[in-house]
């Protein structure tokens, strides 16, 4: 028996993208060509990495790396998502809740350290080339790695933790595709003060710390690149950027409008408009936007096969 009286729920209902039987197909077909495209994507960028001597280098170590966490990203959401819109079989268990939350607070925290990480690894190779196999060796870059995966596994763990010891003892229905933190604590008959106090301050610091790395090193690019008289080199250094600024731009920003608006207009209609942007969209536009954009990439993908 919860604090309020009736009986602790169990499970959840996830109410899905849309409650239009006419939409649901469509939406399925899209969906999974979305998702077969973002896993052929990432692991194909991942296996080029690997057997191409000529990528084993730290901006495509990162990279690999951002490839193995938009796997799981995805992983994480849309077999589910799929299911729910072909059948009616719209439930999900309280364990299996949890689960989904952390896995996906993982993916998505660790994929917020690895672009900042990315971005100082292009602002060491055009800002102090000479020194750049030196600051960026080996060691260094598993360590950066290892300390993502880290403060993602920490966040999700507090994220999770906080969110599934609130009781949850009204309606289980989430107006959502999935169990994410903010239409979750809607549902809770505790007091959620805390919890939304943690998930502000810790995406602030995230994003805010991150983004800070961000600016600073595509500032110093840019003041470096500005110097270089060569046409042909400043061209060339521009476009090792290119592809790492569109990906920051899609992610941050739809993370911004996700988790940094005043509660005042808020929308889960909204929400899920967004959460479908940065959970399925960009883990499949990443290994094109890389791979379109990336001489190397793309003459080590005509090399594998």
């Amino acid at each position: 028996i919860s604090i309020c009286n009736h009986t602790q729920v169990s499970k959840f209902i996830l109410l899905g993208i849309t409650n239009q039987k006419e939409l649901q197909l469509p939406l399925f077909v899209l969906f999974l060509l979305v998702y077969i495209i973002t896993l052929v994507g990432n692991l194909g960028m991942i296996m080029v990495i690997k057997t191409d001597s000529r990528l084993h280098i730290p901006m495509y170590f990162f990279l690999s790396n951002l490839a193995f966490v938009d796997i799981n990203y995805s992983s994480s959401i849309s077999p589910n998502m799929l299911v729910s819109l072909l059948t009616e079989r719209k439930s999900i268990g309280f364990a299996a809740c949890a689960i989904q939350m952390f896995v996906f607070v993982i993916c998505g925290s660790t994929e917020c350290l690895l672009l900042a990480v990315m971005a100082f690894d292009r602002y060491v190779a055009i800002c102090h080339p000479l020194r750049y196999s030196v600051i960026m060796s080996g060691k260094i870059c598993v360590g950066l790695a290892a300390i993502s995966y880290f403060l993602g596994i920490f966040y999700a763990v507090l994220h999770t933790t906080l969110s599934f010891s609130l009781s949850f003892c009204g309606s289980n229905l989430i107006n959502h595709y999935y169990c994410d933190i903010p239409p979750l604590l809607q549902l809770s008959c505790s007091d959620t003060h805390t919890n939304e106090t943690v998930i502000f301050v810790q995406v602030s610091i995230n994003c805010v710390g991150t983004t800070v790395t961000i600016l600073f090193s595509y500032a110093s690019i840019l003041t470096t690149i500005l110097k270089i008289r060569s046409t042909q080199s400043r061209r060339k250094a521009f476009s090792t950027c290119s592809s790492h600024l569109i990906v920051v731009s899609l992610f941050y920003g739809t993370i911004f409008f996700m988790y940094l608006r005043p509660s005042s207009i808020y929308s889960l209609e909204q929400d899920k408009v967004a959460s479908l942007f940065y959970t399925v969209v960009i883990p499949m536009l990443n290994p094109l936007i890389y791979s379109l954009r990336n001489k190397e990439v793309k003459e080590a993908f005509w090399k594998m096969f």
